[in-house]
């Protein structure tokens, strides 16, 4: 069975190839489809493949850098354009224009860092440049810290499948527990971060 799923991400990988990549990095970061989306087990995966000979690994780099970034930004105008009408409806029980202050008193101070840390927790790295957007968070700032979480996050999280291909023999057999492993370590960071988070 591990096998199996091990195969079916590969195989899948190397289906849908640079482009798929692109669009499936793309909706992780930028629409609400990240949280379900395995980005980091995406791109693990990716760079393992790159190690093999499957994937080139400064192409696989930069093509995932690009749909983290733009992804990034469809989230920023989403919230933008969308934010302020969610959080004036009077009926809403979260979506309430003093969540939305909170949010902008956040970002003012917070907001390059968050930015950038969340584009390595999932589901964060989905919902953060969207709150970005609906609490005006300026769009200069909130590029240049997109630009270097994404590069950050795209270099990084491949390289670790790169340097895992070649560090670890038959590395296939022991992927998905390891995926797994990035999966649970990716969640319990993101809720440690919410519960540590300030009220």
């Amino acid at each position: 069975m591990a096998s199996l799923l091990h195969i079916d991400l590969a195989t899948l990988i190397q289906t849908v190839g640079y482009l798929g990549i692109f669009l499936l990095v793309f909706a992780d970061s930028g629409l609400l489809l990240g949280l379900v989306l395995p980005g980091d087990s995406l791109l693990v995966t990716a760079g393992l493949l790159a190690s093999q000979g499957h994937l080139t690994l400064w192409l696989l780099m930069l093509v995932t850098a690009l749909g983290a970034i733009l992804g990034d930004a469809a989230g920023y105008a989403c919230g933008k354009r969308l934010g302020p009408q969610l959080f004036t409806r009077k009926d809403a029980w979260f979506f309430t224009p003093r969540h939305l202050d909170r949010a902008r008193q956040f970002y003012a101070r917070h907001g390059g860092k968050t930015i950038v840390l969340a584009r390595f927790l999932h589901g964060v790295r989905t919902l953060a440049p969207m709150m970005a957007g609906a609490a005006y968070m300026p769009y200069g700032t909130f590029l240049v810290y997109n630009m270097v979480g994404g590069l950050g996050w795209a270099i990084s999280v491949s390289a670790l499948g790169y340097w895992l291909g070649y560090a670890l023999p038959d590395l296939d057999r022991y992927l998905l527990p390891l995926l797994g492993g990035i999966a649970l370590l990716a969640l319990f960071s993101t809720l440690a971060r919410l519960r540590n988070k300030p009220r």
